[in-house]
């Protein structure tokens, strides 16, 4: 009886060792950050444009000019003034430098535009110059973009972000 007391015993020593789960030491689970960096190679759809309390999307081009403007947004928002020339556009200066590629292009209403390398061009007529392409203000309207631009109504405080 002795005998099959020990022997069962080591059984169960042995089968209790060989079902449990091997652990490995070196493996840790990383709790997952609240807020990832964002990856600098992923490229916005997208960035925001405010003007008095609203705010529309400006659907981007994917060039050098967007790309230096998404790194500039992923560190804070920018706002500048802006206002109307040439009865077809709201213009106004960054305060920094973007790189360019113009083209001779006609801007048409809602195209967002670099004009030089740090003044920002919001339409809502058209003008065939040399530019460079940042995007398109997504509207319903003429009319609608107008009202948001302020059309004819002098200066506007302009804020961009992502």
């Amino acid at each position: 009886m002795l005998r099959n007391f020990i022997f069962i015993s080591i059984f169960l020593v042995m089968f209790l060792l060989a079902c449990e789960q091997p652990s490995d030491s070196n493996t840790h689970i990383q709790p997952e950050k609240e807020n990832p960096e964002p990856n600098p190679n992923d490229f916005p759809d997208d960035i925001k444009i405010s003007i008095s309390g609203v705010t529309i999307s400006i659907k981007l081009e994917d060039n050098t000019t967007t790309r230096s403007l998404v790194a500039t947004l992923r560190k804070s928002a920018i706002t500048y003034t802006a206002g109307d020339y040439g009865g077809f556009e709201k213009v106004g200066t960054l305060g920094f430098t973007l790189p360019t590629n113009p083209s001779q292009i006609t801007a048409v209403a809602g195209d967002v535009i670099l004009y030089g390398n740090n003044q920002i061009v919001l339409f809502y007529g058209s003008n065939s110059w040399s530019y460079t392409r940042i995007g398109k203000m997504i509207y319903n309207s003429l009319d609608e973009l107008k009202s948001f631009l302020k059309a004819g109504e002098g200066n506007i405080q302009v804020t961009l972000s992502l």
